[in-house]
């Protein structure tokens, strides 16, 4: 576990920031595919899927940037 925090913590402020924005469309499709015409169970497994994959993209993302990428990430949207 240690040395997974280690790479992603290696990697740039910019590849966390894409990292972190591929959680908004697995965010969006996993409450989406709720008015998809299809039964309760492949409703519930693709919720279960797309929604465990934008919480995966959203952590990973956020362990990339770290407490001092999040802090120039938003002195960033601040300006704009």
């Amino acid at each position: 576990m240690e040395t997974l925090k280690k790479r992603l913590k290696g990697l740039s402020f910019r590849t966390g920031v894409i990292v972190l924005c591929c959680c908004v469309p697995f965010y969006l499709l996993s409450f989406g595919q709720m008015l998809l015409p299809i039964s309760v169970g492949m409703k519930s497994a693709l919720w279960i899927v797309l929604f465990g994959l934008a919480k995966t993209f959203q952590y990973a993302g956020l362990a990339i940037l770290g407490a001092e990428g999040i802090r120039r990430l938003r002195s960033r949207m601040r300006r704009k």
